[in-house]
């Protein structure tokens, strides 16, 4: 059994940005260097000035879902490195700064070694969570 597009979208709203839920006010987005599954945990960077992304979690950030589908409204960008990241894989959407609950989480289209001095930026769009 599936989910339609409308109850993917009502509950993608119902999370991140609208609906009834006591949804948090701001959620986080991390980095991970290890695939993240519903049975593994996220492995975030340590050090490097490595900090999850505060966002605060309205429609502005978030806009309404669309086709099962929901992305970020405004680009996210994360503090330069100051030491090496490694490769990151993956991202998720916390709702603390740090430990808490993922609630949601993606691969990245292709792996982004990070290296002191670069940043990760996910442009509008770019970070977009479906229900399939």
């Amino acid at each position: 059994m599936s989910f339609s597009d409308y109850l993917e979208n009502k509950v993608l709203d119902h999370v991140l940005g609208g609906g009834d839920y006591s949804r948090p006010g701001t959620v986080y987005i991390g980095l991970s260097t290890t695939a993240i599954t519903d049975s593994t945990a996220a492995t975030e960077p340590s050090g490097g000035s490595y900090a999850r992304v505060a966002v605060v979690n309205d429609s502005t950030n978030f806009p309404a879902a669309e086709s099962g589908s929901k992305a970020n409204g405004t680009p996210i960008t994360f503090p330069a490195a100051t030491a090496s990241w490694g490769t990151i894989v993956g991202f998720f959407i916390a709702d603390a700064a740090s430990e808490g609950n993922v609630l949601a989480y993606g691969a990245l289209s292709a792996p982004q070694a990070v290296a002191s001095g670069e940043t990760i930026n996910f442009a509008v769009g770019a970070l977009t969570i479906t229900l399939d």
